[in-house]
């Protein structure tokens, strides 16, 4: 017979209750001890005594007082503080960036650095970013707003459980461990700094900061010089059992098309990256923001060629979308990073391939474009740091 279950410690239960609390006031955006009691289920005395230890921890702080319950009680209200915050980072093709997001939700600081890093080494890249983040340490400090915690973002397959980057191609990184390189981004943090998947950073800003409020169910592409996705069900994400679902940009489109970066042939990112876009449009130099705005003054100016190659990449997207959303059983599409700035140009064709090959499977309305713009990974990795601090409070309490 199986052994019957011990009770749960104390302390165990304290740990539980003080992640309902947080839960209540991070949910509703601030809350009333009274409400708290009666969302969570708690006795008032239970919030009360949990609510004096997050204060104490400074997760927390209260605000001026609000009505509450029937007869109109005056109740002072609880919000996440916003003297806390946390750190996200990003390596990118193209690009570096930091970011700052409070625990108020707000990006309160973001630094980009336009650097091609196809192909460069680790050691590289981490020490511009290591500066990168002091830089933005030291800023959030002088407005008042203390680190605990980060993450680090990359355009590629990550195992989480040992801060590997597993392939990257587009980077020319493959099974790169950064265990010795993530505390550099920030020292004193007592949560660390954990690694992530960009795509899958960008499709969670979308839910919690974007479009996740119109559908609970969706597909977030992310579009840069590779293309990534991340799948949200039920307003979480789903990264599938090795943590790699929604790996769009490697879905093929056509048998006989290119050879990848991946090493298969065919694949979405051959015909949608940026790279693809450019080369199919005459511009044959790395991506940059420059060519990006080359590429939008040439079809502002309906150029046949650059016009061309955006409507071919609306197509392929068309065919991957269709064939994921059948696999997957969603009927909402996000789109962001070079879609999203390409939407006037893109949508047309790519509406015109889903209704070919999947008609009726995304309605008109559930095709949305990004409005987060370069920050959506950023924003992200930053409100994924938070709650992963926000579960682990109970280590900020004596």
């Amino acid at each position: 017979m199986p052994a019957t279950p011990s009770p749960g410690r104390v302390g165990d239960v304290r740990r539980q209750n003080l992640a309902l609390v947080l839960a209540g006031i991070q949910g509703n955006g601030g809350a009333t001890r009274a409400q708290l009691a009666v969302e969570s289920g708690l006795t008032k005395a239970s919030v009360s005594s949990l609510v004096t230890d997050l204060l104490e921890s400074g997760l927390v702080r209260e605000t001026s007082v609000t009505r509450d319950g029937e007869r109109g009680r005056p109740g002072t209200g609880l919000v996440l503080n916003p003297a806390r915050g946390a750190l996200a980072a990003e390596i990118n093709v193209d690009y570096l960036a930091v970011g700052v997001l409070d625990f108020a939700g707000e990006l309160v600081f973001h630094e980009t650095l336009e650097r091609h890093n196809r192909g460069s080494l680790p050691s590289d890249i981490l020490p511009l970013l290591v500066a990168m983040a002091q830089r933005a340490a030291t800023q959030a400090a002088g407005d008042g707003v203390e680190l605990l915690g980060g993450e680090l973002t990359v355009p590629g397959l990550v195992d989480t459980e040992r801060n590997v980057v597993l392939a990257a191609p587009n980077l020319g990184w493959a099974d790169v461990g950064l265990s010795e390189e993530l505390p550099r981004l920030l020292p004193a943090a007592p949560f660390g700094v954990t690694l992530s998947n960009e795509a899958n950073s960008a499709a969670l800003a979308e839910l919690w900061f974007g479009h996740g409020d119109r559908f609970p169910d969706f597909l977030y592409i992310s579009g840069e010089v590779g293309v990534g996705g991340g799948l949200v069900i039920d307003s979480r994400l789903f990264a599938g059992p090795h943590g790699h679902a929604g790996e769009i940009g490697h879905v093929v489109v056509h048998p006989d098309g290119p050879l990848c970066a991946c090493g298969g042939h065919g694949c979405l990112e051959t015909f949608a990256g940026q790279d693809a876009i450019y080369s199919a449009g005459g511009i044959h130099q790395d991506a940059t923001p420059k060519h990006m705005e080359y590429l939008l003054s040439r079809l502002a100016d309906g150029d046949r060629s650059a016009v061309s190659a955006v409507e071919q990449a609306g197509h392929y997207l068309g065919i991957a979308i269709a064939s994921t959303a059948r696999v997957a059983n969603i009927s909402a599409v996000v789109l962001g990073g070079h879609f999203a700035v390409l939407e006037e140009w893109i949508a047309p064709a790519l509406r015109r391939s889903l209704d070919h090959h999947a008609p009726g499977l995304i309605p008109e309305g559930n095709l949305a474009f990004s409005g987060l713009g370069q920050t959506g990974a950023l924003r992200g990795a930053a409100a994924t740091a938070v709650r992963r601090i926000l579960s682990q409070a109970y280590e900020l309490i004596p």
